[in-house]
């Protein structure tokens, strides 16, 4: 069985923790999710999603990734549907990442902007791509760094489970070298801390659990304005 931990934290600024995530090493899953919406209707969100991909997972019905897309879909029919029953959770939805080990392929699914990263030899690279408008549609028309870091869309996402119905999912199917890790996280992680940083804390010959202390107290020194999760998989 993989080494792994995860850790979440309210920050700095927050009332509420609306991320979630799971480490379920016995079915295979690491999950971390970023939920939004009114009073807690994103913690909600978050909730539901996770739990409802862990049940899919659980149950066998997920194998390969066309099966693991359904997953998703169905998971954001559910935060879709409560937030239709309900004007207290109107526009609730939920970013959501995970990893699942499946025989002969891992595979990595992604809605929003919590991200996948893998680091190997002194290298963290981003498996993901953001689901947001800086990413799809400011980097494109070539706008700046600087611009985006200002532009009133640069928190605006472009997709999310229990959104609306034509859910865009990306799968990626990984096989992660010998000593390698896996890092999940939500926005209030690489939102405030640098790639450099988050190398370099990873790098680290400590813990799992160590390493998830120190970068979530990170983000927290770098003012801790969201949640903040993160989940680690050792190779």
């Amino acid at each position: 069985m993989r080494a792994s931990s995860g850790l979440s934290d309210v920050g700095c600024v927050r009332k509420n923790n609306e991320d979630n995530f799971l480490v379920e090493p016995a079915i295979g899953l690491y999950v971390v999710a970023d939920g939004m919406g009114g009073a807690k209707a994103g913690e909600i969100a978050s909730h539901l999603a996770v739990g409802l991909l862990r049940e899919s997972v659980s149950a066998g019905s997920v194998y390969d990734e066309a099966t693991l897309i359904n997953a998703f879909q169905q998971a954001s029919k559910a935060v879709y549907d409560l937030a239709a029953s309900n004007p207290e959770f109107e526009g609730m939805g939920t970013t959501m990442v995970c990893a699942l080990d499946l025989p002969g392929q891992f595979l990595i699914a992604n809605v929003g902007d919590s991200r996948a990263w893998l680091f190997h030899e002194d290298e963290l690279t981003l498996v993901t791509a953001d689901q947001t408008w800086v990413n799809e549609v400011g980097r494109p028309l070539g706008l700046t760094e600087d611009r985006l870091k200002a532009h009133p869309m640069r928190h605006v996402l472009t997709m999310a489970v229990g959104i609306g119905h034509n859910l865009r999912v990306q799968v990626i199917s990984l096989q992660p070298p010998p000593g390698s890790l896996l890092i999940l996280s939500s926005d209030g992680l690489h939102g405030p801390v640098s790639p450099e940083e988050i190398k370099n804390i990873v790098s680290q010959v400590i813990t799992l659990p160590e390493r998830c202390h120190l970068l979530i107290e990170a983000a927290k020194q770098a003012g801790g304005p969201d949640n903040v999760t993160v989940v680690l998989l050792q190779f």
